[in-house]
């Protein structure tokens, strides 16, 4: 197998949507058992002391969008997944139809909530975590 350059990785990432690329993430991680999580926070809580730690928990910085139910309106809840993830319909639609299910990873605050307000503005039942 030819070997790829980290551009050519980089060029293949970008076409993925955030589901598969989560996905891939979750097999890497299995695959050679380690974790793409940065162990800064763990140093950072040891060395602050736990009520430094406390609060370095609160102040989440990325927020994952969980589309609890899609509601009455179905068809216009999978636009608005469409519009916020760049996926095809069939993604989409499996999005939809398979909540509970994150649509957005690792959003910032803004965009999360702009994503939550879209979702529920068609009717669906939206979290953030």
């Amino acid at each position: 197998m030819a070997k790829l350059s980290t551009e050519e990785l980089l060029d293949a990432f970008k076409e993925l949507t955030l589901i598969e690329l989560n996905d891939f993430v979750k097999a890497f991680e299995e695959t050679f058992e380690v974790t793409a999580a940065a162990p800064v926070a763990v140093a950072a809580a040891g060395a602050a002391g736990g009520a430094a730690a406390a609060e370095e928990v609160e102040e989440k910085d990325s927020f994952d969008v969980v589309l609890e139910a899609a509601g009455d309106k179905k068809i216009q809840v999978i636009k608005v997944v469409r519009e916020l993830t760049s996926l095809g319909l069939g993604e989409a639609k499996a999005v939809v139809d398979g909540a509970p299910k994150a649509v957005l990873e690792g959003a910032n605050k803004e965009t999360a909530d702009k994503a939550k307000a879209a979702l529920e503005e068609v009717g669906a039942t939206v979290t953030l975590k």
